[in-house]
């Protein structure tokens, strides 16, 4: 290859480079925005017949810049793909001539006989003068035109996907936001106040939470009154429920109606509409479960058989087999596993979840060293209670000194904070975030295999034989380690969250009763709560040591990291700071979390069915296979079993069939048996998680279970 032939290539990275750096730079960002406003700024202010269904559109998925931004933008990067495409059309062109090129006889002999009449495509002789111009020009304008029109509407796809994907989230929050916002008008909140609460508490409410803050926006902002700026938010959102609920919220604000009655309607038909919304998804993963069996695992069954027996009797398909295992597989399970997760939506329950409290908030009531008096005599009254003579010979100069290395060591300690955290209490890190333990596994497993790999080639060990079973116990081991952490993590998750209707029905019974919160709280953690207990004694202790309700609450949502217990403790944290009556808010939160806690336990009764149906599934799979590996290619006939035969060419016919049945290559049909049962083994592992509990990890434990029963059977039989 001459150097000017990569003179194309070169062109397409300068162009491909920055348009890559722009998401991860802002200051790329920047400069792209700018020359796409020159180029393309005046052209898109003037031309487009979709500009106001775009401009909904980017409001709807909530992307961050203008419509004459991103216009501009589609279309530098529509440019930057067709300069891309031309080069990649260059390249294939002059691959697809050199492949021409080559000569029929090798072509022939590397085909199989049934497809050899392809041959006849090959030795062709290269293009030369007009000709070869012409069809480099034409595979360049062919390219650039296809990838320019793809990259033009794939951008303006992108925001119709995040506005479906924002559609989704809102729906299936919707029941926990109008239920957050019922319990703090009970509480006698001012509306205002309510949605600016909800605003602010956008990672733990979600999409739902962002429409509400686009109301608040438009009333601090730009001055506009309530029932605009909720007309506003109607207006803009993707969700038809939402936009619905907005709409009849500013029928109410308008006309004076009692905001309380309307909102405990709202609560009442969203959690209806939540059992019905989760009866048609049950009914939906019903089919999707009879779809990847078939699709799946009955249907890629049959294929491999198929060829197999092809391969038996009449040409090898080896090659076929690979290409269905190693690639159609993987690909339409991941495909279909992609599929699952959008057609099961946003899930609104439990889960691990990163609150954004910092829980190093000075705590009330105890006072900083710079909050030390001056007494009488000249001394300070310090804040730990002691105190420091006038005469105690330290200059001031010394002073200042201590305090600038006591602010270097506290700003050391919170910059190595999360250090200390994550390697001081491995297990704890381990059981609160269990995706941790893939970046110690991952590696430490990748070092042990290379240095295993090392030593068998050094004790002259074939890596044929080795390859798949080093391979395979490292992915064993790297996914049980993993499923046990995170079974661990979900089984603790599952027991506080549900102690959490229990606490709060008797948190509100004490409240009735006359006590503060405070003394409700000291009353309740004495009850059996189950796993709650200890997190209760550890918010006592907070309170005990000065922290008031509010820190302590914060810092139990903090440890514990669930969404369900973020949503109860900003409730209560909220509803303290309207009332001290909070019996009315507990209730409605305990009604709410009751529900979840039911519509959670029936979905999970409803995909144990599904999950057997997986295993079975699986079952078959791995015995049809073992079949034909143990039972089917080991007792083919050879040529010296040779049944009669009337005539020469039926004796032909006959001993050439069975000459080809003793040329099997049965080692290298038992390890691709070996790799489908595995493959076929993680992937249903993860779909039977993946249905049950809704997240790709929940099938980490069923795929080391099946990973591990394949790996057996192979090493036995």
């Amino acid at each position: 290859m001459a150097p000017y032939d990569l003179v194309p290539l070169a062109i397409a990275l300068v162009v491909l480079v920055p348009v890559a750096l722009a998401p991860l730079s802002t200051r790329v960002e920047r400069v792209l925005s700018r020359l796409s406003l020159l180029a393309f700024g005046d052209f898109v202010h003037r031309v487009g017949r979709n500009r106001q269904r775009r401009k909904r559109r980017l409001r709807t998925a909530h992307v961050p810049t203008t419509y004459r931004i991103y216009a501009a933008r589609t279309l530098l990067y529509a440019a930057a793909g067709a300069v891309v495409g031309a080069a990649a059309g260059l390249y294939l062109q002059w691959g697809a001539v050199l492949l021409l090129e080559t000569p029929q006889e090798t072509v022939s002999a590397t085909l199989p006989s049934t497809v050899e009449f392809v041959a006849g495509a090959f030795g062709q002789p290269q293009p030369t003068g007009t000709t070869l111009l012409a069809i480099q020009v034409g595979s360049a304008i062919a390219m650039a035109v296809a990838v320019a029109v793809a990259t033009y509407y794939l951008r303006w796809w992108y925001p119709s996907y995040l506005a479906g994907r924002r559609r989704r989230n809102i729906e299936a929050n919707l029941p926990e936001t109008v239920s957050f916002m019922y319990a703090l008008s009970r509480s006698g909140m001012e509306f205002p106040t309510v949605l600016r609460i909800l605003a602010d508490h956008e990672h733990v409410y979600g999409e739902p939470a962002a429409e509400v803050g686009v109301a608040v926006r438009n009333m601090d902002m730009f001055g506009k009154d309530m029932v605009t700026a909720i007309r506003t938010m109607a207006r803009r959102t993707p969700s038809p429920k939402f936009k619905e609920f907005a709409e009849n919220l500013s029928s109410v604000l308008q006309s004076g109606q009692s905001l309380a009655d309307f909102l405990e309607q709202q609560h009442a038909e969203f959690r209806q509409d939540a059992e019905d919304q989760q009866d048609r998804l049950l009914n939906e993963l019903a089919t999707l479960a009879e779809v990847y069996v078939t699709l799946l695992v009955v249907l890629p069954l049959f294929l491999i058989t198929i060829l197999v027996v092809i391969g038996i009797s009449m040409t090898d398909t080896l090659t076929l087999l690979r290409v269905t295992v190693y690639v159609l597989l993987p690909v339409a399970n991941v495909a279909f596993i992609i599929y699952l997760g959008s057609a099961m939506g946003e899930s609104s329950g439990g889960g691990q979840f990163e609150p954004t409290f910092d829980p190093s908030i000075r705590l009330s009531g105890v006072r900083r060293a710079e909050d030390a008096e001056t007494r009488s005599d000249g001394g300070l009254t310090r804040s730990d209670g002691g105190t420091s003579r006038p005469d105690s010979g330290v200059p001031a100069a010394s002073a200042s000194d201590r305090q600038s290395k006591n602010l270097e060591r506290l700003r050391l300690y919170r910059q190595y904070k999360w250090l200390r955290e994550t390697f001081g209490t491995p297990i704890q890190t381990i059981v609160e975030r269990p995706k941790t333990l893939l970046w110690a596994t991952i590696p430490v497993v990748g070092v042990l295999t290379a240095l295993r790999f090392a030593v068998a080639v050094r004790l002259g060990v074939p890596l044929r034989l080795i390859v798949d079973d080093f391979l395979l116990q490292a992915t064993l081991f790297v996914v049980g380690t993993f499923a046990i952490a995170y079974e661990v993590h979900r089984r603790r998750i599952e027991t506080i969250e549900a102690a959490v209707p229990d606490f709060l029905d008797r948190l509100a019974s004490v409240n009735e009763a006359g006590m503060t919160v405070v003394e409700s709280i000291d009353r309740v953690r004495k009850s059996d709560l189950g796993a709650l207990n200890p997190e209760l004694d550890r918010v006592w202790a907070d309170i005990r040591w000065g922290a008031d309700v509010e820190l302590a609450l914060r810092r139990f949502e903090h440890r514990v990291r669930t969404r369900t217990i973020s949503r109860v403790v900003t409730l209560i944290t909220n509803a303290i700071n309207a009332s001290g009556d909070l019996a009315r808010v507990l209730r409605i939160a305990a009604s709410q979390a009751k529900s979840d806690r039911r519509l959670k336990r029936a979905r999970k009764d409803e995909m144990l069915t599904y999950v057997v149906v997986v295993y079975v599934a699986f079952g078959v799979f791995l015995l049809i296979v073992g079949a034909l590996d143990t039972v089917l290619i080991p007792n083919l006939p050879d040529e010296s079993v040779l049944p009669e035969a009337s005539g020469a060419a039926g004796q032909f016919a006959i001993t050439q069939v069975l000459q080809d049945l003793g040329s099997i290559n049965q080692s290298a049909y038992t390890v691709i048996f070996f790799h489908t049962t595995s493959l076929q083994a993680l992937f249903s592992g993860l779909i039977a998680g993946q249905m049950s509990g809704g997240r790709l990890a929940d099938g980490a434990k069923h795929a080391a279970v099946l990973l591990s029963v394949a790996y057996l059977t192979f090493l036995f039989i």
